[in-house]
């Protein structure tokens, strides 16, 4: 009995020795949708403006190869990719995947290149639904760094399953010409997107405890109508903060342009927020953290009607915490910045903003609030973005605003 004892004894400190040797944390993540083959048309931009979303060449794949630029928050020295195939409806197979640090363009660096495998294999059929992990491979990510994803699709795209990506990734990405490219130097470009696909997360072995941080909104924390290729948005402006600070702490953006907290607008804008919550912010690896930026599309959509209402938009909140909390996690509400001159504005719709901040600041039902609005409004007009982060829509803010609202966050509730 004793010697089963001293068994079991060595069995437990050996596992939990090697669980703690790993800290795997997500340095970067993506919130996904699912694309349909054929999928509705994108309204071009204003005229002189530039689009949140930009129309996508809608591209079909058929034995190419995609070389997908993401940019790592938190440095580590192993690597892992996840692929998505979530809202697939048949079995999607990978051909080959690489990952490498990024060089310039589409070029990447040549010694730094990794084939990846899957449980052994360098290639993997993703069943419907599924995500896949690939095996861990050892390199060397310093924070704030481009990674190059590349991604062999053998087969056709072109069926009614939906490939899973992100719609507005405002950052370029590369399709090759035919066969796998994967891994190659100078990557032979055909055509390039705005959108990742397939990838929705790159995860890095730790070298001490870090922190994950998932930024969980629509547009106004995805970036849009800032700069593409510059990584402006408030979660990348937080990520910097973040690695010039003393915290160990990753930055995932799950944030997905048109997103509601109720409902849906398209497929580019995804499920709501409280069908994607699961997948985009509690499974993301090493999460310890979220803020939720959401609520003002379903403001600004609802236009002068009384649904949604306040309570309805406050209601789904307080799902999003409680299914936080339950994880152990530290969940903070930011408040809705202003959206005066835009569009879709109108009294009954500011008033319903309005209630809703007044319930994230004094309800205590989250773990902390960051005050986005007091940040970007005209003291003067309450109601607008000062001009100076006004991206001109009144909507969105500009490079400038998702500076000041990153700065604006105290980097103590990360403690």
């Amino acid at each position: 009995m004793m010697r089963k004892l001293l068994v079991a004894a060595l069995f437990v400190a050996t596992s939990a020795g090697a669980a703690s040797a790993q800290n795997w944390v997500s340095t970067w993540a993506t919130g996904v949708v699912g694309r349909p083959r054929n999928p509705e048309p994108v309204p071009a931009p204003p005229p002189g403006g530039r689009a949140g979303r930009a129309p996508a060449p809608f591209v079909q794949f058929h034995n190419q190869t995609l070389r997908e630029i993401v940019r790592a928050s938190v440095g580590g020295s192993r690597v892992r990719v996840v692929l998505s195939n979530a809202f697939g409806t048949v079995p999607l197979t990978i051909g080959a995947a690489h990952v490498a640090l990024r060089g310039s363009g589409a070029d990447i660096v040549p010694t730094s290149d990794r084939a990846l495998t899957f449980n052994g294999h360098s290639t993997v059929e993703i069943p419907a639904g599924a995500v896949m992990f690939s095996d861990s491979v050892a390199l060397t990510v310093p924070p704030l760094t481009d990674l190059a994803v590349d991604v062999y699709l053998p087969a056709d795209t072109d069926i009614d399953s939906p490939l899973t990506m992100h719609f507005a990734a405002l950052q370029t990405n590369y399709v090759s010409e035919t066969g796998n490219q994967a891994g190659m130097a100078t990557f032979p470009v055909a055509t390039t997107v705005p959108s990742w696909f397939v990838v929705s997360r790159v995860e890095v072995e730790a070298a001490r405890p870090t922190k994950v941080v998932v930024a969980f909104g629509d547009s106004i924390t995805e970036g849009a109508r800032s700069t593409p290729d510059t990584n402006n948005s408030w979660p990348s402006h937080l990520a910097r903060r973040l690695a010039g600070s003393s915290r160990a702490v990753g930055v995932a953006n799950a944030g997905i342009g048109g997103n509601k907290v109720i409902g849906e607008r398209g497929f580019a804008q995804g499920v709501n927020a409280l069908a994607r919550f699961d997948r985009d912010a509690l499974a993301v690896t090493g999460v310890t953290h979220v803020i939720v930026l959401e609520g003002i599309n379903d403001i600004q959509y609802g236009r002068e009607t009384p649904t949604p209402s306040a309570d309805d938009i406050i209601a789904g909140h307080r799902q999003l915490i409680e299914r936080a909390h339950a994880r152990g996690l530290k969940i903070y509400g930011a408040t809705l910045t202003p959206f005066g001159g835009a569009g879709s504005f109108g009294p009954v719709a500011e008033a319903k903003r309005l209630a809703v901040n007044q319930w994230i600041r004094t309800s205590r039902a989250y773990d902390g609030v960051i005050d986005f609005e007091a940040v970007a409004r005209d003291p003067g007009q309450p109601d607008r973005f000062l001009s100076q982060f006004d991206s001109g829509d009144h909507l969105h803010p500009n490079d400038a605003g998702y500076r000041a609202m990153a700065e604006a966050i105290d980097l103590s509730l990360f403690k």
